[in-house]
């Protein structure tokens, strides 16, 4: 698959997956008012798996392998979650106790922070290529390509 075309389904899956994670953490604020770190990071895994299933079928799906799907979202929480759980929260705690910002900016703006390097993450390891598909060329063009991060 083009990269550039990859690149884009990848963000139209975080659109839509920053809809699911800004609509999760407005109903769990709304119900939970004032633990906004538990609200975040309960909306934070809501998206993971939402944006893993995505992946799965829609943005990776020539390199889905059914006896490896464990592995493939164990690799995904290890990497696009933990750095957009850490992230997200170290940002939502900045942004929020420092800048003053209402908890919906913050995450706004703490969303798009990890999202690079959330696709290299998942681009060279998540969903990296199997011994089948690595005749055909899916890195990303730029920086991801020389990646190596395990």
């Amino acid at each position: 698959m083009n990269p550039l075309l990859r690149w884009g389904k990848f963000n139209l899956v975080g659109v839509i997956g920053m809809a699911v994670q800004l609509a999760s953490l407005a109903l769990l604020n709304r119900f939970a008012p004032g633990h906004y770190l538990l609200a975040s990071a309960a909306a934070l895994e809501l998206t993971l798996l939402h944006n893993f299933v995505w992946h799965l079928y829609y943005t990776w799906p020539d390199r889905r392998d059914r006896s490896a799907l464990l592995g493939q979202l164990l690799r995904f929480h290890l990497s696009n979650g933990m750095v957009s759980m850490l992230g997200n929260l170290a940002l939502m705690r900045l942004l929020m106790q420092e800048a003053h910002l209402p908890v919906l900016a913050a995450n706004g703006i703490a969303i798009p922070c990890c999202s690079l390097i959330n696709f290299c993450l998942g681009n060279t390891w998540a969903f990296a290529p199997t011994s089948s598909s690595i005749a055909r060329p899916k890195q990303f063009p730029y920086s991801c390509r020389s990646t190596q991060l395990f």
